[in-house]
């Protein structure tokens, strides 16, 4: 795809963005690093610390925990039910990682900022979970749309 193809739009209802983020609690988050620099870490980060249950997924077997959370070498690892896939790799892996979504019975694609794929979409979307690319969960926790959840203790 062409360099300006990087920042494609892809526009959600705002109330679909917030339904998933409300609907979902397990996350395994494809491509999460221990390099505390990296945006996957920070994004790992807050969304643990906000109350959803991050399964880390790294297939680097030097890495076996990040912040305490256990690290999965891949999705077919994960050993309980996985409410969304949030995938930090290239966009070029996201229709692998549909496929992996779809076999490990997952409701929700997420690509990350970068990483979209109109027929990993489709595929994903065709076996019935709901998909949203090229946007940050932890980004749109904070749009106006979203609302704090206060039974979190502190």
């Amino acid at each position: 795809m062409p360099e300006a193809d990087i920042d494609r739009i892809y526009d959600y209802d705002p109330e679909y963005l917030a339904e998933i983020l409300r609907s979902v609690k397990t996350i395994a988050m494809v491509g999460a690093s221990a390099d505390k620099t990296k945006f996957s870490y920070g994004v790992l980060r807050q969304l643990s610390e906000i109350g959803y249950d991050i399964l880390p997924v790294n297939p680097n077997p030097k890495v076996t925990e990040i912040r305490g959370l256990k690290v999965y070498h891949s999705l077919e690892e994960i050993d309980k039910p996985v409410d969304m896939v949030d995938v930090f790799r290239p966009k070029e892996e996201l229709y692998g990682f549909a496929e992996k979504a779809i076999a490990i019975g997952a409701k929700v694609l997420w690509g990350q900022i970068g990483v979209y794929d109109d027929k990993a979409a489709k595929l994903a979307e065709d076996a019935g979970l709901k998909v949203v690319m090229n946007r940050c969960p932890k980004i749109e926790l904070f749009r106006p749309f979203w609302k704090p959840r206060l039974d979190l203790k502190i």
